[in-house]
């Protein structure tokens, strides 16, 4: 075991570099693998001013954000910069008709009006360290998947058990490279998260859905919220006297912006990405799940569409819903095209081919891992039909039909009963009926039932899942209904799901004359019948094919790294903290056409449709971009810089991961990649793959010219790097002296910076 962990770290170690901007890399370990590659790239920074355990770094500066998002901290008072989008659902709970924060904006005036969240926390990580020689002890490759599982689990248990933690730490352990390599990250979660600001949807969404994936692009999409704590600065649950909280490290703010070709870093937590899937895999993911999953996205989002255009209570409601559903079917279109258009089969092919070149010339290798390939292929073709099924089931039955998911809940609630009996039953009613208010508020049955009759239709009628398409017609059979629409009318008319107090009204009565009625409901009567037949005929297989490959692919894995030694390999993405790297540049997605790497806030005024929810313009922004009233946020020759294009490696989790220049400034905010390059979760390509990034410098034109918060600017620290640079086009820009302010937060980072103090701008 021991010599197989040596022999990981000597393969991680290698020094053949790959494509720039390619890679999403644990920061600990940049001091061996990336420091060198990054400075020469332009970078002035080093590894432990990006990650450090004994000072303070940027990793103190980057939080999960409710732990599906990146946010940074760019002030002294907690003040958190995140996406519009990862801050979308707690913009709309405080929105209603009459205070309208979608379309309007927000922004607190001060600390007393900034708003409390709920269930949303922020999580820092305090240090990494590898754990493998622990998670992997007595384990041996005689094991069964399920013998390695329950060892690596009581590993786990006697490793948390024996750490010793401060009063707030916690302990995460997660696998890299398929299991073959352990990391712990200890971490400190904070629960009071408040927001602060936000601009309206018509900056923070601009292009909403159209402009989705897509570039060029002119979206301010950026939200504030700030971490309050407790006494000596800890973590606290909400409370009227907690204090705004002070962090070890927080983000300058260049006020010179990007030019092309220029370094930039994106630090924050990706969530998933499959880099290393045999081509079996990639062709089955083109060719069966891909084409379903779109398709039937595509026919409730026409649905949900048709009636948001209808009225603006509608719009509120499902806005958000919408967002969600629509931002993977479109990133699922642009990765098929793009995994076609770059060949992706074939470079898998061709590595596959190098792979057994290499395992016929050493008998050890082949041994090992001559097996894999074909065994790839046969387990593939026997996942097929299952992962077809589930899929349908998944996007129709769990995701796409709303009421689903109170269904979902009340079986938890029966089988809480069943279990437990009262006292299970009661525990589990208290959270159900906790939640209810949230779902009810942005619920349309009307809406919910054509969706239910469009998708019902789908799954009757899935190609290659006959098992899921004979259990909905043999339901529709056995209860004399003719076709989808009658189903959904009959269903819907009867069933205590669409209305929360005929709901309330059966939950709150004695357990067991509630189970009866819950149990004799239409909606889950229905989707009971097709649940068991999944539960019964796809869930098992697909779990069992699954398990297998999840054991080729770590061996695949381990194989790659063992036959290729003078390469180098990244772990795939998996919600932990990581850095890519990469440099601001534009891309030609097809023949004949170039894409530059900056827009301005005049391709916003090309875009304006007045009245269209998407492409819509304030008018005090038509009138600061008519007056060219930038304040001190232009560029040199006067533009309103928007958006810009890295080569960065980013994935979903990469939302609100600041752009960080070679000195360590914040210089953007990602929130987005090409349609054409989306499918670089499975293969990243440099021709093509590109994030896309708000300019900081409009960010903060935004706050404070435009809504008028310059006390939160006031807030922050602006910086020009590069005012020692002769020849730069922003050593050109007229400065304004500093007037002291707070050391450099980095040492040795940021010594040639002018530092800007807020002179104000708002009008």
């Amino acid at each position: 075991m021991k010599n197989r962990i040596l022999l990981i770290i000597f393969f991680l170690s290698s020094a053949i570099f790959l494509r720039a901007g390619e890679g999403m890399w644990l920061p600990q370990l940049l001091k061996a693998l990336n420091e060198g590659e990054m400075q020469t790239m332009g970078m002035k920074l080093t590894a432990e001013q990006i990650y450090s355990v004994n000072q303070g770094s940027l990793k103190d500066a980057i939080v999960h954000f409710g732990g599906f998002c990146t946010s940074e901290l760019i002030s002294d008072q907690g003040l958190l910069l995140t996406n519009h989008h990862c801050g979308y659902g707690q913009i709309q709970s405080h929105t209603t008709l009459e205070k309208n924060y979608l379309k309007n904006g927000f922004w607190a005036k001060n600390f007393q009006e900034e708003l409390s969240n709920p269930g949303l926390f922020v999580r820092f990580i305090v240090r990494i360290d590898d754990v493998t020689e622990a998670m992997l002890a007595g384990v041996n490759d005689q094991m069964t998947s399920k013998e390695r599982q329950s060892q690596i689990d009581k590993n786990m248990a006697a490793l948390k058990e024996k750490t010793k933690l401060g009063e707030f730490e916690e302990l995460m352990i997660r696998p890299f490279y398929h299991g073959n390599q352990y990391f712990s990250f200890t971490t400190v979660t904070y629960n009071d998260v408040r927001l602060v600001g936000a601009p309206p949807e018509s900056i923070g969404k601009f292009g909403a859905d159209t402009d989705n994936w897509e570039w060029p692009r002119h979206t301010g999409d950026f939200s504030l919220f700030r971490i309050y704590a407790g006494p000596n600065n800890e973590p606290a649950e909400y409370s009227e006297n907690n204090k705004p909280y002070t962090p070890k490290h927080f983000l300058p703010i260049s006020l010179d912006g990007v030019e092309e070709g220029d370094f930039t870093l994106v630090f924050g937590f990706p969530g998933r990405t499959n880099q290393y899937l045999p081509g079996v895999a990639v062709e089955q993911l083109v060719e069966t799940v891909n084409p379903a999953r779109i398709a039937i996205r595509d026919a409730a989002l026409k649905i949900i569409d048709a009636e948001m255009r209808k009225d603006e209570q509608t719009k509120i409601q499902y806005a958000s819903k919408f967002a969600r559903v629509a931002n993977y079917w479109k990133k699922w279109i642009g990765e098929n095209q793009g995994l076609i258009a770059t060949n992706a089969l074939g470079k898998k092919a061709t590595l596959e081919k190098e792979f057994t070149k290499k395992l016929n010339s050493s008998l050890s290798l082949k041994d090992r891992y001559g097996d894999i390939l074909p065994a790839f292929k046969e387990q593939y073709k026997l996942l097929e039909p299952y992962v077809l099924s589930t899929n349908y089931y998944n996007e129709i039955m769990g995701r796409n039909i709303e009421a689903m998911r109170i269904v979902s809940s009340l079986r938890r609630l029966t089988n809480a009963y069943e279990k437990n009996g009262n006292e299970g039953y009661e525990s589990f009613k208290a959270r159900l009926t906790g939640a209810l208010d949230n779902f009810y508020k942005n619920y349309n049955p009307n809406i919910d039932q054509q969706v239910f009759a469009r998708l019902t239709e789908m799954y009757g009628n899935a190609d290659g899942a006959k098992e899921i398409s004979a259990s909905m017609q043999n339901y529709l059979t056995a209860n004399g209904i003719r076709d989808y629409n009658e189903l959904a009318e009959k269903v819907f008319a009867n069933s205590i799901v669409l209305d929360k107090n005929k709901l309330l009204q059966v939950v709150n009565q004695n357990p067991e004359d509630a189970v009866k009625k819950i149990k004799s409901d239409p909606l889950f009567k229905m989707a009971d019948k097709i649940g068991t037949v999944y539960r019964e005929k796809i869930a098992g297989p697909y779990q069992e094919i699954n398990g297998k490959i999840a054991g080729l692919q770590r061996r695949y894995m381990a194989g790659l790294m063992e036959a290729f030694p003078d390469r180098r390999f990244w772990p795939d993405a998996n919600s932990t903290m990581r850095v890519t790297y990469g440099k601001v540049q534009g891309y030609n997605p097809r023949d004949g056409i170039t894409y530059n790497p900056l827009t301005t806030l005049d391709g916003v005024i090309e875009k304006y449709q007045p009245g269209d929810y998407e492409f819509d313009v304030p008018g005090k922004l038509i009138e600061l971009n008519a007056a060219r009233d930038y304040g001190i946020y232009a560029t040199a020759d006067g533009k309103m810089p928007v958006c810009f294009l890295g080569s960065n490696h980013t994935t979903g989790g990469n939302s609100g991961s600041p752009a960080i220049d070679a000195s360590g400034n914040l210089v953007g905010l990602n929130f987005d990649r090409v349609w054409e390059g989306t499918m670089s979760d499975i293969n990243y390509d440099p021709s093509i793959c590109r994030n896309i990034m708000v300019d900081a410098r409009y960010i903060l034109f935004i706050i404070d010219k435009y809504a008028g918060a310059g006390h939160l600017v006031k807030e922050m620290k602006l910086v020009h790097p590069r005012s020692n640079q002769s020849g730069s086009k922003a050593s050109k820009k007229k400065m304004t002296k500093p007037l002291g302010g707070p050391k450099p937060q980095l040492q040795g980072n940021t010594k040639k910076q002018k530092v800007v103090p807020y002179r104000g701008g708002g009008r």
